[in-house]
């Protein structure tokens, strides 16, 4: 459970750092980043919000890019950003931006050669959590949030675990993975030909297979160039509508699939968790 710190910058009073650890579920070297406001202390534990990035992302796409920091100081929360897969020699790969390094998926991979990594739904809903508990001023309250790929983390993850998370949010996320050329690719590839396997990772079969207690927030930019091909919002909504799951979808005009979008609503999204993460 040691951990090394790698580098760290203060920010509106309060820290962020990165750190590096020796993951078990993922048999490698796994770097994260952490969050920690003004108000994380020995004496005052915070509640983590957990977020999962997208493809050929890292831990530091967010944090760089989101600007999550100044809201996320005044409400008290601490926020978590994992690697989006393992990395390393050893690690397999793939010469496409869709499978291997940066495109973990957030999944168990059962087939040769990626299992004996590749088990990064373990790491985000187990090990890393427990890692971060022990060692930072927070509590084990917790929300979880993520962007397209890490959007379908979010919330396939958050469906799976409702008693362990507090909210989800997810902005463009892939919301029907079983039925997308991205989602298609990594879970054959991960997950073999077994479709009742691909369902347990697929938000829109997840949702209309079973009742999801936990509130739902997820915005879509309708001028994102994945939206019809990869991200399918439509089939989240219609899923959700079977149990009567608790979904606010949000179509905003004219935003793209970028950081410049996240940064636009990110806010909002961190005022919709604390909501939750302070009842």
């Amino acid at each position: 459970m040691s951990i090394t710190c790698e580098s760290e910058a203060k920010v509106f009073g309060a820290w962020h750092k990165q750190f590096r650890h020796q993951s078990q579920s993922l048999n490698c070297s796994m770097r994260f980043a952490i969050f920690l406001p003004q108000k994380a202390t020995s004496s005052d534990k915070v509640p983590v919000l957990y977020w999962l990035s997208g493809l050929t992302c890292s831990d530091e796409n967010f944090m760089q890019k989101a600007g999550a920091f100044a809201v996320a100081n005044e409400l008290g929360i601490a926020i978590v950003a994992p690697d989006t897969s393992p990395r390393g020699e050893g690690v397999a790969d793939d010469d496409g931006y869709d499978l291997g390094q940066g495109a973990g998926f957030y999944l168990n991979a059962t087939q040769a050669p990626w299992q004996a990594h590749y088990q990064m739904y373990d790491y985000v809903v187990n090990e890393l959590p427990q890692l971060i508990e022990a060692n930072f001023p927070v509590s084990s309250v917790k929300s979880i949030a993520g962007h397209s790929m890490g959007g379908h983390g979010a919330l396939t993850i958050a469906i799976n675990n409702q008693n362990q998370y507090r909210s989800v949010s997810a902005f463009s996320p892939i919301a029907n993975p079983s039925n997308c050329p991205w989602g298609v690719k990594a879970f054959s590839h991960y997950l073999g030909d077994d479709k009742a396997l691909w369902a347990k990772y697929d938000a829109a079969e997840l949702l209309a297979s079973a009742p999801m207690a936990l509130p739902m927030l997820v915005d879509q930019g309708d001028a994102d160039s994945f939206l019809e091909e990869q991200l399918k919002p439509k089939a989240l909504v219609e899923a959700a509508q079977v149990h009567g799951a608790k979904l606010q979808l949000r179509m905003q005009p004219g935003y793209d699939h970028s950081y410049y979008f996240i940064s636009t609503f990110i806010g909002e999204h961190l005022r919709f968790h604390h909501r939750y993460l302070s009842a």
